[in-house]
């Protein structure tokens, strides 16, 4: 059974930083473009930032210089470094793998940017 496990969500101010983790099992990791994706209340789904297995990232224009993703593939785990946080980041972040063999998200996990 595959599962994807969001973590590292939470509230946080204008301006501050934080880490989303997503721990993959009963999948082939290193076979998966590893993705982060969002959604805020009353919009669609977005694409936030992909990663394959040969470093190649692709980042929504809204994110770039702010928003890092990286994998260990040892920890079958996907990580989004979120920094200089605004409140329109504000959104449900979803982890998502990607390949041959389907594709799968994880539950969600909230970040809120308020003050």
């Amino acid at each position: 059974q595959v599962q994807l496990r969001e973590s590292g969500g939470g509230l946080v101010q204008p301006g501050g930083s934080l880490r989303l983790s997503c721990a993959a099992s009963g999948i082939i990791f290193s076979r998966y473009v590893m993705g982060w994706y969002r959604q805020a209340p009353g919009k669609n789904r977005e694409l936030v930032a992909t990663l394959n297995n040969y470093e190649f990232t692709n980042y929504a224009d809204s994110v770039k210089d702010r928003f890092t993703i990286s994998r260990d593939n040892a920890k079958n785990t996907v990580y989004l470094q979120m920094n200089s946080l605004k409140p329109e980041d504000t959104a449900v972040y979803y982890c998502n793998a990607n390949g041959l063999s389907g594709v799968y998200w994880g539950q969600g996990t909230q970040v809120t940017v308020s003050s």
